[in-house]
Formats: C-alpha cells, sequence, structure tokens
C-alpha cells in the first residue's frame, strides 16, 4: 500500500512582508490634498503699555465672534443665522462703510493707486467650534468667509482699476490687500455646548 502523499503547507512567514510594503505602497501613490486649506493670520499681540480699559473698548468693537455650536448652529456676533447670511454680514463688519462705532474703527492711510484711504485694519474675525462641531459645516463657514473678503477686493480692484482682484498684478493687490487685510484667528475647539 502506498503511502499517502502529504500536501505541502502554504508559507505564510513571507505574508506579513507583503502587506507591510503594499500598505508603504498606498502610502507613496496616495496624494493628500494639502492646498485646500485658507491662509490665517492670527491678531497681533495687545502691546503691553496699552491701558486694559481701552483694550476691552477697542476690542469689543473690532472683534467679531464666528462660532459653530455642536448642532452646527451659526452664532454670529450675538445672533443666530443661516450661512447664507453669514458672508453678508462679515461683509459689512470688515468693511463698515458708514462708520458704525459698534463696527471696526477706521484709521486713514496711505495706500498705493488710491492715495489717503480710510481703512479698518484693527477688525479681527474669531472663529470657533465646538468639539461636536461637523467638519463640513466648519470648512463651509471658512469658504464663506473667504468669500467675504474675495467679493470686497474684487469689487473695489473693478472700480479702481476695472478688474477681477486675481487679474491684477503683484502691486496693485498689495494696494488691495492694505485695504482689507484678511485677519481671521482661529480657536482651539471647546465644548461650548449648544448655545441655544
Amino acid at each position: 500500500m502506498g503511502k499517502k502523499r502529504k500536501t505541502p503547507g502554504i508559507n505564510g512567514s513571507s505574508s506579513a512582508d507583503i502587506a507591510f510594503m503594499l500598505l508603504i505602497f498606498f502610502l507613496i501613490t496616495t496624494s493628500m490634498d494639502t492646498d485646500k486649506g485658507l491662509a490665517r493670520r492670527l491678531p497681533p499681540p495687545v502691546p503691553k503699555d496699552q491701558q486694559k480699559e481701552e483694550s476691552v473698548d477697542i476690542n469689543k468693537r473690532n472683534l467679531l465672534v464666528v462660532l459653530i455650536n455642536s448642532n452646527n448652529q451659526i452664532l454670529c456676533g450675538d445672533q443666530f443665522i443661516d450661512i447664507s447670511q453669514l458672508k453678508d454680514r462679515v461683509k459689512e463688519f470688515i468693511d463698515n462703510p458708514y462708520n458704525d462705532e459698534h463696527k471696526p474703527e477706521k484709521v486713514e492711510e496711505d495706500v498705493p493707486f488710491f492715495g489717503r484711504t480710510m481703512v479698518s485694519k484693527k477688525h479681527v474675525i474669531s472663529l470657533q467650534n465646538d468639539r461636536g462641531t461637523e467638519y463640513q459645516a466648519y470648512i463651509s463657514v471658512q469658504n464663506e468667509l473667504a468669500k467675504a473678503y474675495n467679493e470686497l477686493r474684487d469689487d473695489i480692484s473693478k472700480k479702481k482699476f476695472g478688474k477681477s482682484f486675481s487679474e491684477l498684478d503683484e502691486d496693485q493687490q498689495k494696494a488691495v490687500q492694505q485695504i482689507y487685510p484678511q485677519k481671521i484667528s482661529e480657536a482651539e475647539p471647546k465644548n461650548y455646548g449648544d448655545k441655544k
């Protein structure tokens, strides 16, 4: 009687190596879109010699807090608003066309191409979110803030140069950015609660 031939088992010792090599391959070949973030500038620190009372008053006037709570509701200043209203609210705050004492103070500056111009350069938009805020809601709010600056810059570029901001040369763009500097401070997420 012949002996039954045993089928040799599959050598699995190299499986872990193959899996590791595949993992490395996919990590290297998968591209991450790193250009979608929005550039932000934090507000400058308050000078030590500035009086406390004065800085509190100035901060209140120049600061617009935009908070996204854990229900993805947007609190702009002290009012809940729909995202469709956010861009225009922010534009009005930044521009302060009627020099409202409750909106950013305007300072006269010598701007190339424009001459002496009133600029609300001390404004700061503080973007805050709850730990429970959805990522997409946060990105949507960021986009609306970016649109507010883009539209203000486009409007003044068309009035002055007859072209959109993106079509201006570097010096012209710098002049427009001096009139509408982008100042958005992003705070670390906190547990604010629903704030209903």
